[in-house]
């Protein structure tokens, strides 16, 4: 959530920043600086008239004490009035204020300056690129083929069983996926992140501590008996862990990591982007958080991008970076780096990774502060990133490996896979 104050002060430059979003927020700046202004003047208004009622309570104690009940029978009927008005008054900031939440929660964040204009992935801005994309081979299979090929996923079953969206993994396919969990675990811990088990639902708190909602409410599996939601990343839970919470300066950052499976309805996707392993309902995930002050996040986010970086590398898979446009950033974010690997069979990149900055924006939703050596408190920065996301690494793991004598497995998985093929 943005802070008010840079709303109240700088509402022009909220609203050219927010253009890089192609969102005009025009009347929306605008309703809040008057909602803003009501609710204050209301806010102070009703302060008064209840120091003023509490003055008088004082005073009629005393004028009864010393006998002098004619004043105070006069100074109850001022107090009675003054209830009345403190009432009307507390209704109209009820109201002015729950629309003033309504209206806050409306603007996503201020991008960054480096944001580069567009409308849509295709806009985003190639940042560097590592590994040469393969060609594809003669005869070579996409990994829906090759699933079937080897019997390690059984997408006919997952859809018997749930539906479209929830493959089955069965052998070394399961073996592959228990693999890489382990594998991003470890790496995570070696990198001084603080392993945890997180749980997979969410009340409606944590999911609006985020920023899923109510941005992307449609895109969560709700369960309407209890009000809780099925996460759609880690990052849900472990940035949660910390809200409501005051950390010490000297404990920045707070570096975190869990494995989940993840849950999205991804609705209205359809087409070639939705095969196999490419868009799924449910999947499983390596998620890294951290909480950082916030004249060093920056620095954490580009120690982020670096940490997958190497992990790509250490799987062998060709990859880029890409700095997402101001019409592809996630809401809540204000500069993210989309990690994408390429899976030869189906020639196309594959987003496997998107790494964010949120500034302070969970932060003020979550009420997430840090206490400086000189005792002020302040809104810390949160981050977070795949580290990573399985299908699609998955994905081009077997397109970009397969061969005459079966699918490769990459050196470093062999210690966590106990097979070097599959095939």
């Amino acid at each position: 959530m943005l802070d008010i104050q840079i709303i109240r002060e700088h509402g022009e430059e909220v609203i050219r920043r927010l253009k890089v979003r192609n969102m005009d927020a025009t009347e929306v700046v605008g309703r809040l600086r008057e909602a803003d202004a009501v609710r204050r003047k209301t806010q102070k208004e009703l302060d008064d008239n209840l120091a003023r009622a509490n003055e008088l309570a004082r005073q009629i104690g005393e004028l009864f004490k010393s006998g002098k009940g004619q004043q105070a029978a006069e100074m109850k009927q001022e107090s009675a009035l003054l209830k009345q008005r403190a009432k009307t008054l507390q209704d109209q900031l009820d109201s002015v204020t729950a629309e003033f939440r309504e209206l806050m929660v409306k603007l996503p964040n201020l991008p960054h300056p480096s944001v580069p204009p567009g409308n849509s992935e295709a806009d985003n801005e190639l940042v560097r690129a590592e590994g040469e994309p393969l060609p594809a081979a003669t005869n070579a299979l996409p990994h829906w083929d090759l699933a079937r090929k080897y019997d390690i996923i059984d997408f006919e079953l997952g859809a018997k069983v749930s539906g479209a969206g929830f493959p089955v993994y069965k052998g070394r396919g399961a073996r592959l996926q228990r693999a890489l969990i382990a594998f991003f675990l470890d790496e995570a811990t070696k990198a001084g992140y603080t392993e945890y088990q997180p749980p997979l639902l969410v009340n409606e708190a944590s999911a609006f501590g985020t920023g899923q909602l109510p941005d992307k409410d449609g895109q969560m599996y709700h369960l309407p008996a209890d009000n809780l939601y099925l996460i759609p990343t880690a990052e849900v839970p472990l940035t949660n862990l910390y809200r409501d919470s005051i950390l010490k300066e000297e404990e920045l950052p707070v570096k975190c990591a869990a494995y989940s499976v993840c849950f999205r309805r991804e609705a209205g996707s359809y087409g070639k982007d939705v095969r196999g392993l490419n868009r799924l309902h449910q999947f499983d995930k390596v998620e890294i958080v951290q909480v950082a002050h916030p004249g060093k996040s920056y620095e954490v986010l580009d120690e982020m991008v670096e940490y997958v970086s190497g992990l790509l590398r250490k799987l062998e898979l060709p990859f880029r970076i890409t700095r997402l446009c101001g019409g592809d950033l996630g809401f809540a974010s204000a500069l993210t780096f989309d990690m994408e690997v390429y899976a030869s069979a189906q020639q196309r990149w594959l987003e496997v990774s998107s790494i964010s900055n949120f500034e302070a924006y969970q932060s003020a939703r979550m009420k997430l502060r840090f206490r400086s050596s000189a005792g002020k408190n302040s809104l810390a920065h949160t981050l977070n990133g795949s580290a990573l996301a399985l299908p699609r690494i998955l994905a081009a793991l077997l397109e970009n490996n397969q061969g005459a004598g079966g699918i490769r497995i990459p050196e470093a998985l062999r210690p966590y896979t106990g097979f070097d093929s599959i095939g």
